[in-house]
Formats: C-alpha cells, sequence, structure tokens
C-alpha cells in the first residue's frame, strides 16, 4: 500500500510545492521544491495550519503536557529556533535522566552531573521566556474569542505557570536542581524544569479544567485554536490554514453560526456529516 500527497502553498512572496510519499514498504519521504528534507524540521512554517476537533477537549482537561504541546506547536510553526532550542533541551533532559538512572554511586553522580544541570538551566529559561512571550500575546485574543463565541457571557483567562520565573531562572532552577539532585536520584528522573510548566485557564475566575461543564471546556478549546489563529497570523503576516474535523455537530447552533462567520477569516477546510447550503462554501461529498 503507498500513497502520494502533494499541496501547493502560496506564500506572501513565494509559492511553495510539498510532497510526501507513504508506503508501506518504506520510510516515509518528503520534497519541498522538488528537494527531498531529511528533517520534519526543515518543514516547519512552509504550511502553517490550526488544527481542530472533538479530540483536542484533551488540551483543557488532560494533563500539563497537553497545553506545553499547544504553546510548543504554536512556538515551532513562528520561530524555527524555538523548534531547535526545544530539542536541545530534551536532549540534554534525556541525558540527565538516563544519569540519574545508571549512575550507582550518588557522590559520583555530585561530580559529574552539574555540566547537564548548567545546560539544562540556559535552555530552559530561553524556553520559559519564549512561552511567557506567548501567553501575554496569546491570552487577549483568548478572551475576545471567549466573548465572541458566547455572546459576552464568558471570559477566559490565562496563566502560565512555572517552578521558576524573572531574569535569574537560571539560578533559581540550578539551585532547585541542586537541592532536589537525592530526590531525583532515587525517583530517576528530574523533577523540576520547564517540562512541567502549566497554563492554568479560569473561565469566569473559576478554573474551566476542575469545575468547567462539558460545554463550557468546548468553548474554552475553541477559543485556543481561535486564538491560536490569531497569533501565528501576528507572528508570521500571513493567514494560517484552519481545518476543523467533525466539530459543527459538537457545537449548539449560536456557536456554530459564529464560528462560521469567524473562519471567513481564513482558508478552512471543514468535515462534517451535514452542512447549510446557503454557507459560502465549495463543498465534496464523500459516500461509500
Amino acid at each position: 500500500m503507498a500513497a502520494k500527497l502533494k499541496a501547493n502553498s502560496k506564500k506572501k512572496y513565494r509559492d511553495v510545492k510539498i510532497e510526501i510519499f507513504f508506503s508501506k514498504f518504506q520510510k516515509k519521504s518528503i520534497k519541498i521544491d522538488n528537494i527531498s528534507i531529511k528533517k520534519m524540521g526543515q518543514l516547519l512554517s512552509t504550511v502553517n495550519g490550526v488544527f481542530f476537533s472533538p479530540d483536542e477537549l484533551r488540551l483543557v482537561k488532560d494533563s500539563p503536557e497537553e497545553r506545553r504541546r499547544f504553546m510548543n506547536i504554536i512556538l515551532c510553526q513562528t520561530d524555527r529556533k524555538y523548534f531547535y532550542l526545544l530539542g536541545r533541551y530534551e536532549k540534554v533532559l534525556q541525558n540527565r535522566n538516563k544519569l540519574l538512572k545508571t549512575t550507582k554511586d550518588l557522590a559520583v553522580l555530585k561530580e559529574t552531573i552539574y555540566i547537564w544541570d548548567k545546560a539544562l538551566c540556559d535552555y530552559g529559561k530561553q524556553i520559559y521566556l519564549e512561552r511567557k512571550k506567548l501567553i501575554d500575546q496569546l491570552a487577549p485574543f483568548v478572551e475576545k474569542a471567549g466573548l465572541y463565541l458566547s455572546s459576552g457571557k464568558e471570559k477566559i483567562r490565562l496563566e502560565y505557570k512555572s517552578t521558576f520565573s524573572g531574569d535569574d531562572y537560571d539560578k533559581q532552577m540550578e539551585k532547585a536542581l541542586h537541592d532536589n539532585l537525592e530526590k531525583d536520584y532515587k525517583r530517576g528522573f528530574t523533577s523540576c524544569g520547564v517540562h512541567r510548566d502549566e497554563i492554568d485557564i479560569f473561565l469566569n475566575d473559576v478554573e474551566v479544567k476542575s469545575y468547567g461543564s462539558q460545554g463550557q471546556q468546548r468553548t474554552v478549546a475553541l477559543s485556543l485554536k481561535l486564538a491560536e489563529l490569531e497569533i501565528i497570523k501576528e507572528r508570521t503576516g500571513e493567514e494560517p490554514l484552519l481545518l476543523l474535523d467533525d466539530v459543527l455537530s459538537e457545537l449548539d447552533e449560536e456557536r456554530r453560526r459564529k464560528l462560521l462567520k469567524f473562519t471567513a477569516k481564513a482558508q478552512t477546510i471543514i468535515t462534517c456529516t451535514e452542512f447549510d447550503k446557503d454557507e459560502n462554501a465549495n463543498i465534496i461529498r464523500i459516500s461509500e
């Protein structure tokens, strides 16, 4: 079995052709303008997109990892340096955790682990500053989107939650790594750093993860995605592609109308089981 996907992306200054080949029997291959690329990172920012499906409720109600992933996706799409910075941090973190698990003698560990601690603190501070800046920029868009979808009834507030903060982030983290070394040694993993950070989300000043209804959580998740659309445009100067997978059936009539009105801002691809014929859209029907 094999499949080939081709796309032409019309950018602000040039057009780009992308080809992806999938096969059961050979490794996936990707080409940009007929030139093969070796790393997925080279595809970043070639086509910026925002994806939303019913599963995106995980962004609100699941573990902090989902919200860190949300920040990382935006930052990797809009800043290639962040992509490589994040990769370096994760590599150093893997090496530190491996050292914690495999070193038999704590005294030996104390003599060698400082090398990884220094790198982890340096990269961690840079990642923290980029994420903090992103949330500061994103928060007004999320608030605006939430008020728009709820007709002014639901105000969303974001707070970036990190163990450390400020210009001396790296020094705070270095001290914590030193103080927690014995605990980390016993557990076999690093207990502090940007890989443990979180976004707290409040709806009308109530934490939505724990106390919001499913409908409120859905509104928050959709607001975050619409804000993602706006922030990518602000950062890149180009409107990203909006992909909505089976979302309309999950929304009431008022929110559905507002969402479709909002999608007029960007090229949007919607998959659904029913659609209003009066909407201005090119409709492709797929059946068995």
